[in-house]
C-alpha cells in the first residue's frame, strides 16, 4: 500500500488516498481516535471519483462514533481498465430494460460473477494492508456497494464481523446459495421504488440469508432516496457488532 495525498477535513476527519497496486482507493481515519479504530470498509457500485460526496459522508458519519473507512476503486471502472465482457453486459442490460424486456440470467451472470471474482480478492488484499496500519484495528465491517459483493465476502472473509448491504442490483441465482451460507449479523436496506431494482428478488435474497440476525429497512423512494436517518440506524447497527 502507498499513499499519495493526505488532508485533514474539517471535521476531524484524516483523508488520505493510497493505490494497493494498481488499485487506488481512500483511508479516512478520525483525528481524534485514542485507540485502534474499527474499521468499515464502503462499497459503491463503481467510480471512486463521482461516488466520493456520498462516500465521504457515510465515512463521517461513522467516524462520530470513532469507525474508520476505507474504501477501494472497482474492477472495469473510475480509471481503471475497461472489462470488454462486462461492458457488454451492461450494454444489453440497459437494452432489456428500455426495451421493457425481462432481464435474463445469462446478461445477469456476465454482468456480476466475474466482476465478485475479481473484486472480492482485491477487498481482501486491502484489508489485509488496512489492518497492518497503526491506528486501525479489528473487528471489521462491510457497508453498500454491489450486494453480491457483500455476500461473497461475508461468506469468504471471517475478519468481518458485520454487514449492512444495499438491496439495488440486480443478484446472479448462484448468489442464493451462497446468502444461504451467511452467518453474520445483517442489516439490508431497500427502496421500495426503485426502478433499477427487482423488488422480490431483493426480498427472496434476505429470505435466502443463513444468519440468525438479520433485519430489512424498507423505505419508500427511488435508488438514490435513502433517508438520512439510515445513517443514524447504521451506525447504531456497527456500534452493536464492532464494539
Amino acid at each position: 500500500m502507498r499513499f499519495t495525498s493526505e488532508r485533514h477535513l474539517d471535521d476531524g476527519l484524516l483523508e488520505r488516498e493510497f493505490r494497493l497496486g494498481e488499485v487506488p482507493g481512500i483511508l479516512w481515519t478520525p483525528d481524534c481516535a485514542s485507540a485502534p479504530a474499527p474499521l468499515i470498509l464502503l462499497g459503491h457500485p463503481g467510480g471512486l471519483h463521482q461516488m466520493y460526496p456520498r462516500l465521504v459522508a457515510r465515512a463521517r458519519y461513522g467516524a462520530v462514533e470513532g469507525f474508520a473507512a476505507a474504501t477501494i476503486e472497482l474492477p472495469g471502472s473510475g480509471d481503471r481498465p475497461r472489462l470488454a465482457d462486462a461492458e457488454q453486459a451492461r450494454a444489453d442490460l440497459r437494452r432489456a430494460l428500455k426495451a421493457g424486456e425481462p432481464v435474463d440470467d445469462d446478461i445477469v451472470d456476465r454482468l456480476v460473477l466475474p466482476l465478485v471474482e475479481r473484486a472480492v480478492p482485491e477487498w481482501r488484499a486491502a484489508l489485509d494492508a488496512l489492518l497492518a496500519l497503526p491506528g486501525i484495528g479489528g473487528p471489521v465491517g462491510y457497508s453498500g456497494g454491489v450486494i453480491s459483493i457483500g455476500v461473497r465476502l461475508a461468506v469468504v472473509e471471517p475478519r468481518i464481523r458485520a454487514a449492512l448491504l444495499f438491496a439495488g442490483s440486480v443478484v446472479p441465482r448462484a448468489m442464493f446459495e451462497q446468502a444461504r451460507q451467511v452467518t453474520i449479523p445483517l442489516q439490508v436496506l431497500l427502496q421500495w421504488d426503485d426502478e433499477g431494482n427487482d423488488r422480490q428478488v431483493a426480498l427472496d435474497l434476505f429470505d435466502a440469508f443463513g444468519s440468525a440476525e438479520k433485519t430489512l429497512h424498507a423505505n419508500m423512494g427511488g435508488h438514490t432516496g435513502v433517508p438520512q436517518f439510515e445513517g443514524d440506524d447504521g451506525n447504531r447497527f456497527f456500534a452493536r457488532h464492532l464494539r
